[in-house]
């Protein structure tokens, strides 16, 4: 959750790419990126409150990613590219797949904010259950897919952060105490009315809070919308946007994906954009927590409690944007504020669901 501004970059009648300084940034490519030869063609392709990412082709045709800070006033520590430069540079060096890190430009006169570059790795987002019937029509495949995503999870989870240079990317004790604390925090300073759910849910939540028994890089934001896949093969081609990665308890993760991983049939919460995985064929919640648990060796007889954790945490955030749209301060007077109130009664009742005895 960020401060930033909705600002679409192509929504310009100037012409050229908001966000991108072709001259700058086309220079800076030539001097800085092996083989870039321009000049370049920007194309704009995903961002918002996130980052903002845009595909860049040279006159030969190779394709790369720019990354840059969204448009506006923005909180710099929640968009900062050269940690973020970082965490794919170390998560490199492991077996999981990331985009190749080519060059980071922390020269604001460039491009009015500092980016970087990352090779363009082709593959499709899985962001929805109309994608994945499309894109995935074999469940066979969507087996597979299922089994690369939780194999990819534990090679993250059981990869050594001060071997590959991500040692000091945070605090790796208390992890829970750290977030409970930050969010219930939010919580207070964001409500827009009072919700006793979101109260008790916080109680039993530091009640029954499990000591942190493994240690590592936590993703932050782990799901099929957030990777590139060959739906060909069912293999994660790609892991992408790391700006919520820090170290910590891992099976924060595996809570979080579960969560995201809907199963046929099942209610959505309020507002939640039907899963990708509720189209069937894919592994089932049960299947994911068993092979995690093979290919990691971690015990996760506790996960309900992670995943109670991550539904309660999403309701606050969710709080924090009704907050803002109410103050009138994100740009967008359509939206239905109901349904951002109801959404977050939706999470803390699934929360409780996993809770109470």
């Amino acid at each position: 959750m960020t401060d930033s501004i909705d600002i679409d970059p192509n929504d310009s009648d100037s012409g050229p790419m908001r966000g991108i300084n072709a001259a700058g940034v086309g220079a800076w490519l030539s001097e800085h990126i092996d083989g870039a030869v321009g000049p370049f063609e920007f194309e704009f392709i995903t961002g918002g409150h996130s980052n903002l990412t845009y595909r860049v082709t040279g006159s030969d045709g190779t394709a790369m990613v720019l990354r840059r800070p969204p448009l506006g006033a923005i909180l710099a520590s929640a968009h900062d590219m050269g940690r973020e430069f970082k965490i794919i540079s170390g998560v490199g060096r492991t077996s999981v797949p990331v985009p190749r890190a080519l060059g980071l430009c922390q020269d604001d006169s460039v491009n009015g904010a500092p980016f970087y570059i990352m090779n363009f790795v082709e593959g499709v987002v899985v962001s929805d259950d109309e994608i994945a019937a499309t894109s995935l029509p074999d469940p066979a495949v969507r087996m597979t897919l299922s089994n690369s995503v939780i194999d990819v999870l534990a090679a993250l989870h059981t990869a050594d952060p001060d071997t590959i240079g991500l040692g000091d990317l945070g605090r790796k004790e208390a992890y829970l105490d750290r977030q409970l604390k930050r969010w219930v925090t939010q919580w207070e300073k964001a409500k827009t009315r009072e919700l006793p759910e979101m109260d008790e849910a916080h109680a039993l939540l530091v009640a029954a809070k499990p000591e942190q028994r493994y240690t590592g890089i936590v993703h932050g934001d782990y799901r099929l919308g957030n990777m590139l896949s060959d739906t060909e093969q069912g293999t994660v081609k790609a892991v992408l946007d790391w700006e919520l990665c820090t170290l910590g308890d891992v099976l924060a993760d595996v809570g979080y994906i579960l969560n995201n991983w809907g199963q046929p049939g099942e209610p959505l919460p309020v507002g939640a954009t039907a899963y990708p995985t509720t189209i069937g064929g894919f592994a089932g919640r049960d299947q994911l927590v068993e092979r995690y648990s093979e290919k990691t060796g971690f015990e996760v007889g506790d996960i309900n409690y992670y995943r109670a954790f991550q539904y309660w945490r999403l309701a606050a955030i969710v709080e924090g944007v009704l907050n803002r749209y109410l103050q009138g301060v994100m740009g967008d007077d359509s939206v239905d504020t109901d349904l951002y109130s109801q959404q977050v009664v939706s999470l803390v009742t699934n929360a409780l669901t996993l809770l109470r005895p």
